[in-house]
């Protein structure tokens, strides 16, 4: 009898699995041992790293953007439909139009910006973390002749480095522009130290130092008054700002909250070695989805779709499943508009900082232009 294997969403992680399964069982799924399901809600696949360049007149969204069917082997079943409801106890997944029934299920669902989580914040703040947001950053940012430039960043979100990444380039983009000397860049993070990672706070806040880049720790936005163009601080304090540029906080997909499978922000628990969901033997989750201490990128998703898709042909192959993920993460950090260093850590090993240069610069443009080989499963 076939044996199904359903992936739900298209992004980075789901899309490395199905590919990668389909390579590794590819006599199974010719000879109709194995079907593979994609269920996806839009046709279109987005880099979403590409949308911090764009935001900097960087980069065009045409760049980053592919059709999904272009990407898949040709055997994998694409879906196009909005995953309604997962059912695990069933072993069925639920889309508005069909349902589909699984031996095994690979949850792939992301995560995504909530700007409706701070009054006020929608209306007077801008993103960069969704398509049309990096576009009207843009405008605003070209547009942008002088004042405070204030940064607010909420958890848990994608790619811890980013706000680093953002506040550097912003201050390499207005010293191009000839206008650093009227732009105030105030960076700020809700925790005691400007990053998470302490050895990467350490450095932030002597590259701040360096570059007259004000931060404030311990600063968790309440709301915004979009008229007065002020941002309030939980304590109490008032903010003033002419360009607010936010990072808020990312939450788990409807689906997720829907099938009452996630904590009270949508991610699911899951094993941090298995990558499984907790109380599931059958069901993987990969990627954004999760709820682990580990960071929300595309890296962390392709190492973990690596450990996922192994185990799972083991699996299937009636072999139990062996291999575990040691939270292996590796981010390129743009230190302006012309260099770039990276971090790679895991559970055990703390990040480690390279001397940012010119030529990790293009290293980190190079991938993204080889990231759809990576999407394809071939590297």
């Amino acid at each position: 009898m076939t044996k199904r294997i359903v992936i739900v969403g298209g992004g980075v992680a789901g899309t490395m699995v199905a590919n990668r399964l389909a390579k590794s069982m590819v006599k199974e799924v010719y000879d109709g041992e194995l079907e593979i399901v994609l269920i996806t809600n839009t046709a279109q696949h987005i880099y979403q790293p590409g949308f911090l360049f764009i935001a900097f007149n960087e980069g065009f969204m045409d760049q980053f953007k592919k059709e999904e069917k272009y990407l898949l082997h040709p055997r994998i079943n694409l879906v196009i439909d909005e995953a309604k409801i997962i059912d695990v106890k069933g072993y069925k997944v639920i889309t508005e139009r069909q349902s589909f029934d699984y031996d095994f299920l690979v949850i792939a669902t992301g995560s995504y910006p909530d700007m409706n989580s701070v009054p006020g914040l929608a209306e007077a703040g801008h993103t960069f973390y969704t398509p049309d947001g990096a576009v009207k950053l843009r405008e605003a940012m070209l547009n942008f002749k002088g004042g405070t430039l204030l940064l607010t960043i909420d958890v848990p979100h994608k790619c811890p480095v980013a706000p680093l990444e953002f506040i550097f380039m912003a201050d390499d983009f207005y010293r191009e522009l000839g206008i650093r000397d009227k732009v105030k860049l105030k960076y700020t993070y809700p925790i005691g130290r400007v990053h998470s990672m302490e050895a990467i706070a350490s450095w932030a806040v002597q590259e701040f130092d360096r570059r007259g880049i004000e931060y404030e720790v311990f600063f968790n936005l309440e709301k915004v008054d979009p008229e007065k163009k002020i941002a309030y601080n939980m304590d109490g304090s008032e903010h003033p700002f002419d360009l607010l540029v936010s990072i808020p906080a990312h939450r788990g997909a409807q689906v997720i909250k829907d099938s009452g499978l996630g904590d009270e922000d949508g991610f699911i628990p899951t094993d941090r070695y298995t990558l499984k969901m907790e109380g599931q033997d059958n069901v993987y989750v990969v990627g954004d989805a999760t709820n682990l201490p580990v960071s929300k990128a595309g890296s962390t998703a392709h190492y973990e779709a690596d450990i996922v898709v192994k185990n799972i042909i083991s699996e299937v192959k009636g072999i139990p499943a062996s291999h575990r993920y040691d939270g292996k993460a590796f981010c390129f950090i743009e230190t302006g508009l012309k260099e770039a260093t990276y971090i790679t850590f895991n559970y055990e090993q703390p990040p480690r900082l390279s001397p940012p240069s010119e030529m990790l610069h293009w290293f980190k443009l190079s991938y993204n232009e080889i990231y759809w080989l990576a999407a394809r499963g071939i590297l």
